[in-house]
């Protein structure tokens, strides 16, 4: 089930969404690390894509991922994000954090990007 993105968020997201996929082939700035990885992430909402298919879910500081019909975890490793749907394996990215606009990186390449809003907007 989807829930409806707030109209100031929704077209915050997208004009971040489109500037960010300008820059898709572009090399890793300075990737984030640890406690700036979670202080950034904890208690926002992620707004965005991985290439193909684009979420929101909610980044909740006890390490719990809220979605719109799913839930998962996310720790922090030193130079990762880390995060754990139902029975799949983990997965970790690296981080490149501009203000509330996110890359992440898988193997050096961009693999998706988003918005970081505060809070938990869409109360999943």
């Amino acid at each position: 089930m989807f829930r409806t993105i707030p109209k100031a968020v929704s077209a915050v997201g997208l004009v971040a969404a489109a500037c960010m996929a300008l820059s898709l082939t572009a090399t890793a700035g300075e990737l984030a690390k640890g406690d700036q990885i979670s202080d950034t992430v904890s208690g926002k909402t992620y707004q965005g894509s991985m290439l193909k298919d684009s979420f929101v879910e909610y980044y909740d500081a006890d390490g719990t991922i809220r979605g719109g019909d799913y839930k998962g975890t996310w720790r922090v490793t030193e130079d990762a994000m880390c995060f754990t749907y139902g029975d799949n394996p983990e997965k970790c990215w690296g981080l490149e954090i501009n203000g509330p606009a996110v890359t992440l990186y898988k193997d050096g390449k961009v693999d998706g990007t988003g918005i970081l809003i505060d809070g938990n907007p869409n109360n999943f």
